[in-house]
């Protein structure tokens, strides 16, 4: 969560800085900005967009049972 939130604040404020608010090592940070995405968080990506298309597609009227069945058929 740390590096999430300098990522997103980075072009607001100096990552050095950031960093050393947030107790995190500079190294630290660019190396988890390197890292490849884990199969897991691929996994995850994939069913919030299934997801998110199951509850449009049903108007917005599915509840999360239903959308997470048809989510589920479709990942």
């Amino acid at each position: 969560m740390r590096f999430a939130f300098i990522t997103k604040h980075r072009h607001i404020w100096p990552v050095s800085w950031l960093c050393e608010v947030l107790e995190v090592s500079r190294s630290g940070f660019h190396a988890w900005l390197n890292r490849p995405l884990s199969d897991r968080a691929i996994l995850d990506a994939k069913l919030v967009t299934a997801i998110d298309t199951s509850f449009k597609a049903s108007d917005r009227t599915y509840g999360a049972r239903r959308v997470w069945m048809t989510s589920l058929k479709r990942v």
